[in-house]
């Protein structure tokens, strides 16, 4: 039986290319981490609470093995060798399809579940649950799906 780190980056894999092939480009969510390789440009300040969004199209020359996405990107006029493990996909999606894939990370952080007034943190090993007054994330990014007429 594999493993469901592996289980769960073949899923991501299988989506990126269903998307890729039906919308002709997709787009992922990559957390900050020091094993993503983004050339010498590296993740802003931003990016590393956020993350990054890239986006791909079928006429790039990439591979994705068994690690992850190899490719080079070019950010402004500069071409970058980047190195995205499958680990570090959060999210796989297209707004042309209307759809998107998200992982969440529960085991290396406690899953957050808004309430009016509370937000109540369970960490999932040790069952316990929290309530506690927090104002909302600032990690949320927000994707508009609609399309946009010319």
């Amino acid at each position: 039986m594999e493993a469901p780190d592996e289980t769960l980056n073949k899923l991501k894999k299988h989506i990126f290319y269903e998307f890729l092939q039906s919308a002709g480009r997709v787009f992922i969510l990559v957390r900050y981490s020091d094993k993503v390789t983004l050339g010498t440009r590296g993740f802003t300040a931003e990016e590393r609470d956020n993350g990054i969004i890239l986006v791909f199209n079928n006429r790039m020359n990439f591979s994705w093995d068994e690690y992850g996405i190899s490719v080079t990107l070019v950010f402004g006029t500069s071409p970058h060798r980047c190195s995205i493990p499958a680990d570090d996909i959060t999210a796989v999606y297209s707004p042309e399809m209307g759809a998107q894939f998200v992982v969440t990370l529960q085991n290396r952080k406690p899953l957050e579940v808004r309430t009016e007034e509370k937000t109540k943190t369970e960490t999932e090993e040790e069952g316990i649950i929290a309530e506690k007054i927090q104002e909302p994330s600032k990690n949320v990014i927000q994707v508009d799906f609609t399309k946009k007429k010319k």
